[in-house]
């Protein structure tokens, strides 16, 4: 009897254990798939008996201009903040893993963005891509001292290269990156274009202000990308969204690389192999699995992005920013107009359906899982 009750509590342990995540499973996800799935097919106001439709729903989602829009916008907004958000977390990672004095600050600054409010943070950039907002202030000076920095860039190269290659001269194994030089190439290049400037040979060039439409127009860009072409408010959402997710990501990455060998680049050194060949060849490989991560969160979150987009709201048009995740908000919670439950039940379910294709895509593409069967 004892050995009988003992396998029992050992059985229903996990169970119990899982109950509560299983309770909110149930309650709050399946349960309302499952009902979001019925109204699709019906033509429900929240207020009248649901009208059984059928597909009628679907057929007229594809027909809706704010819809077909709101996916186009979901998927470019997708691709292309995923995309940028791993590569970016990736190098930044790589940065904070290097053995600098101080390099705990760096890490905590980079992370804030992560930490602080959605509603705070999109509230701050909105003021940012005002016309007199920060980021076209920043754009003008750039405009201003384009030579300045054109020429100190080239300083910085040139003399990031003879240092190195004084060094290799001597015989001594030094890398194009080595980063006390690039310290010291950076402190010569800024004294030299300064210099040139108060000399006169480099002068700022005399430009208009920049006057971009960040939000409040329905202009696309880039202009030579004709149908592939993102209205100019999705840009600055991308923009906003990168640059808050990012951190979150490089905290992945970080564990990763903290947890790769450090044989593996001992031994690449021995073999002759260098920075980069040690970056793409073992660094690269040896994260497979976290990028796996980071581009499948990337994907679920930027699918469903809603909050920047109704919080930006009226301070842009809403076809040039609405996402499919907002068009499901707007349609079952129109204001003032009746509530168009079934087309956003539809349109919830294209959604769900639409994600887990391209996160099953990414898996099959990538190879995540195949070790496992192997």
């Amino acid at each position: 009897m004892g050995n009988r009750w003992s396998s029992l509590k050992e059985k229903t342990s996990p169970y119990v254990l899982l109950s509560p995540f299983l309770f909110g499973f149930i309650i709050f996800f399946s349960y309302a798939f499952i009902r979001s799935l019925y109204f699709s097919f019906t033509d429900y106001d929240l207020f009248s008996i649901p009208n059984w439709v059928g597909i009628n729903n679907y057929i007229n989602l594809f027909k809706e201009r704010l819809f077909t829009r709101a996916l186009k916008n979901s998927l470019t907004f997708s691709i292309i903040v995923t995309t940028l958000q791993t590569i970016f977390a990736l190098l930044l990672a790589v940065a904070m893993n290097q053995k600098i004095k101080g390099i705990r600050f760096f890490r905590t600054a980079y992370y804030m963005p992560s930490v602080t409010s959605s509603i705070v943070i999109t509230l701050i950039f909105m003021w940012m891509f005002q016309r007199k907002g920060v980021i076209n202030y920043l754009l003008t000076l750039f405009r201003q001292h384009g030579l300045m920095i054109g020429v100190f860039l080239a300083l910085l190269i040139g003399i990031q290269f003879i240092l190195v290659a004084i060094e290799k001269l001597r015989g001594r194994p030094v890398e194009y990156l080595e980063p006390s030089y690039i310290i010291i190439s950076i402190i010569l290049a800024s004294i030299i274009a300064y210099v040139l400037k108060d000399f006169g040979i480099i002068k700022l060039a005399e430009v208009k202000a920049v006057d971009i439409f960040w939000l409040n127009t329905r202009e696309k860009v880039p202009f030579w990308a004709g149908p592939f072409a993102f209205p100019r408010p999705l840009g600055a959402i991308m923009i906003l969204n990168i640059w808050t997710t990012v951190p979150t990501f490089m905290i992945l990455y970080l564990a990763g690389l903290q947890g790769i060998p450090k044989a593996l680049y001992e031994a690449a050194e021995v073999d002759g192999a260098k920075g980069w060949q040690k970056f793409w060849y073992i660094t690269v490989p040896q994260l497979k699995h976290i990028t796996f991560l980071v581009v499948t969160l990337g994907l679920i979150g930027t699918l469903q992005m809603f909050d920047q987009v109704k919080i930006i709201g009226s301070q842009a048009p809403l076809e040039s920013t609405i996402t499919l995740a907002y068009y499901v908000y707007d349609s079952a919670f129109p204001g003032a107009s009746a509530p168009k439950v079934g087309m956003a039940s539809a349109a919830a379910v294209i959604l769900a359906v639409l994600t887990l294709t391209i996160v099953l895509i990414q898996k099959k593409f990538s190879g995540e899982g195949r070790d496992l069967r192997d």
